[in-house]
């Protein structure tokens, strides 16, 4: 790949990146109500869905979603129905803070988990990543499933970038609110409309 090229899909990988999305949304709305590590730890996880969506467009596999209505609604009712838990979890949760009972190490894995969950039962990324990293590659250098695998690694390290720094903005603003338990309940209702709006926008998306 030319110099000029990969210059200009970083340049693109990070305008998507802190565009307004379901991702960044996600992550900002964790980082405030449960500060800046669960904010990163989501990142991380989040990053590591794009890994999974990057190797299947790069093996062909993503083809599936886009030619197959039934693969793609199998996978975006998994992630609506995940959203809604989501939401009926944060609803539900007590102001005070943390499970009782839970290791900040359970914690943590929990939080690296539920980022995962969210980027890769989302069918539109590996639709996008399929029409969207092509444009980037050079045919005629061959190793195409190999400049793929290039191009998705620098979009998940602008991503990791981006959702890092909103992360950390969105956990400095909260930090005030955390330390009240009225503040708490409303952010754990406000995560849960946000939870809820995200499942609803995944369930009516389509394939085009």
């Amino acid at each position: 790949m030319h110099v000029e090229t990969l210059l200009a899909f970083v340049a693109t990988a990070l305008l998507l990146s802190f565009a307004p999305g379901p991702d960044n949304l996600f992550v900002m709305t964790q980082a405030a109500l449960h500060g800046r590590k669960a904010g990163l730890l989501i990142t991380l996880g989040l990053c590591t869905g794009l890994i999974v969506h990057t190797t299947v467009v790069a093996l062909g596999v993503a083809v599936i979603f886009q030619k197959s209505q039934l693969a793609f609604n199998l996978l975006k009712y998994a992630g609506s129905a995940y959203l809604v838990y989501l939401a009926w979890q944060a609803f539900r949760a007590r102001s005070t803070g943390g499970d009782a009972g839970s290791s900040p190490a359970a914690e943590g894995k929990a939080l690296y988990l539920r980022g995962i969950l969210m980027n890769i039962t989302n069918p539109k990324v590996s639709i996008f990543f399929l029409a969207f990293l092509p444009q980037f590659v050079n045919q005629q250098a061959g190793h195409v499933s190999r400049q793929m695998f290039t191009l998705g690694g620098i979009f998940i390290l602008s991503a990791l970038l981006a959702f890092s720094l909103m992360s950390i903005f969105a956990a400095t603003v909260g930090t005030r609110f955390r330390q009240s338990a009225r503040a708490r309940g409303i952010m754990n209702k406000a995560a849960g409309v946000v939870f809820a709006g995200l499942a609803a926008k995944l369930a009516t998306v389509h394939r085009g």
